[in-house]
């Protein structure tokens, strides 16, 4: 193996840049349906910004894996012409030149044996040529059910065995992790199989998102908020994802998933799982984990399911001032579909921290703007003084934290309004991530990426979890199994329904 450089070479490194990064072991990154959406928008962006900021080892090489009849120089000028349109970094021809050098694309079917020996000698050339000395993840940028015949390929060419290559070899595995949890058990046993369990890496692009990181520095680096951060204090917290835009051409996967296996099962409950979690003893893979873990197994339905969750389908409305269809008349979906693209559920966290606070997930497309948020609601003061004081427009203390797009906190609390009288409002104080720091947030896949070839699991759920997840979702989809969804129409924020069931709580949606 070719000895590792302590520092990137000057054309790569951002001048910017004043930390000390950690920069992983020369290695090879395998990307399997490299021509596809998600590698062309989000992975060779990505590749390229930590290129750009001097954060790829020395030796690096892309392999790009696709049936696509490509030659090298026609995947080269797809690849570049991806990453000067999507990248979050500016682009710069020097640092291109130098990337492109090891990019190279092997053309061929998931079930080509021959393709795949080809694939495995271009590892073994980059290994005497490049000094990768074994280390290489694979990216699995394809549909689940072509995992089977990829995972065959790589076990038969012995590229995912650690003691064949002699160095590491580490797989990514993009959502959904299965659609039920027979199928998720069946699918971590087929991985599993391969790749020993410490070098499988299940992404979930919003854990590597920058304000999903924050939620555990705003709770375990501050005492403002940790001691009242329980059932004492909290009255109720809300997760909101919402997407302005359809379902786009993934009609063949939207259709058979819906909004609870697509956003809840993954996104919606390990945000809960991090929101809810105990402080860690320390900030490592394992006792992240741990903690995540231990909020996931303690998550409980409600008994009345009839009215505390909520499945909804969009009907033709207007959004930014424009028509848009229906979801059964979506290009793809069938007319009789009943497949949500609405979900509102209240769940509970049975511990003793969480005991009786309702946590309320919604998620859903076609509503009126694209928001990430969580909101922590904090009961109203036992007693206000105020005679001046509306306490019917007085609200609940809150803090919000914005994940996307606009990043930030938001703390809302009472105060004096100017004048004679002591009468008291709501107001709102800020954080925005923008123009509180000079240096932008990577990307999600950027990071995440970074953490692979540097074998740092932390932001990674295990089987387990994926498991406990899934042990919510499913009860909740028998359930809706025989019964339509409710309607709204696009441009509105869900069924008439998602508002009674907080209405009945004595509660309302926050209006992101």
């Amino acid at each position: 193996m070719r000895e590792q450089s302590s520092e990137p070479t000057n054309l790569l490194r951002d001048p910017r840049d004043r930390r000390l990064p950690r920069i992983p072991d020369p290695c090879a990154l395998v990307v399997f349906g490299v021509t596809g959406d998600l590698s062309r928008k989000k992975l060779i962006p990505a590749v390229y910004d930590l290129a750009n900021r001097g954060l790829l080892p020395p030796g690096f090489t892309l392999l790009g894996f696709a049936r696509r009849d490509f030659a090298n120089d026609d995947f080269a000028d797809l690849a570049r012409e991806a990453a000067a349109e999507h990248s979050r970094t500016p682009f710069r021809e020097e640092v291109w030149d130098r990337l492109s050098e090891s990019i190279q694309f092997i053309q061929g079917a998931f079930d080509d044996d021959d393709a795949f020996d080809r694939l495995a000698e271009a590892l073994q050339t980059s290994e005497r040529n490049s000094g990768i000395g074994g280390n290489a993840a694979f990216y699995l940028s394809i549909p689940p059910a072509a995992f089977p015949t990829v995972l065959k390929q790589m076990e038969r060419t012995g590229m995912a065995s650690n003691e064949q290559s002699g160095g590491w070899r580490r797989v990514v595995v993009e959502k959904p992790f299965g659609h039920d949890l027979k199928s998720s058990r069946e699918l971590n046993a087929l991985v599993d199989n391969v790749f020993g369990a410490d070098d499988v890496f299940r992404i979930d692009h919003y854990l590597g998102k920058e304000t999903v990181q924050n939620l555990l520095a705003l709770r375990f680096a501050n005492t403002l908020f940790e001691p009242i951060w329980n059932a004492n204090f909290v009255d109720s917290v809300q997760f909101t994802m919402a997407e302005d835009v359809g379902i786009g051409g993934r009609a063949a996967f939207y259709d058979s998933a819906g909004a609870a296996r697509d956003v809840l099962q993954n996104h919606l409950l390990q945000l809960l799982a991090l929101t809810a979690m105990e402080e860690p003893v320390s900030f490592d893979a394992s006792a992240l984990r741990t903690e995540k873990l231990k909020v996931l197994g303690a998550v409980s339905l409600p008994d009345d399911l009839e009215h505390n969750a909520i499945r909804g389908q969009y009907q033709q409305g207007w959004l930014a001032g424009a028509r848009v269809n229906g979801y059964t008349d979506e290009e793809g979906v069938p007319e009789d579909s009943t497949t949500e693209t609405y979900a509102a559920v209240r769940l509970n966290v049975e511990t003793r921290r969480w005991g009786g606070v309702p946590f309320y997930l919604r998620t859903g497309k076609r509503l009126p703007r694209r928001v990430t948020e969580i909101a922590v609601s904090f009961k109203k003061a036992p007693h206000l003084p105020f005679d001046a004081t509306d306490t019917t427009e007085l609200g609940h203390n809150q803090l919000v934290v914005r994940v996307q797009p606009d990043e930030g906190v938001t703390l809302r609390f009472g105060s004096k309004v100017p004048g004679s009288l002591m009468e008291v409002r709501d107001v709102s104080m800020d954080f925005l991530y923008g123009e509180s720091f000079t240096e932008g947030s990577p990307e999600a896949y950027e990071r995440l990426i970074l953490d692979v070839l540097l074998g740092d699991q932390s932001l990674f759920p295990r089987n387990a979890e994926v498991e406990n997840s899934w042990m919510v979702i499913d009860p909740l989809e028998e359930f809706w199994a025989d019964r339509p969804p409710e309607h709204y129409r696009a441009g509105e924020w869900g069924p008439k329904a998602a508002d009674e069931m907080l209405a009945r709580d004595g509660r309302r949606w926050r209006r992101p």
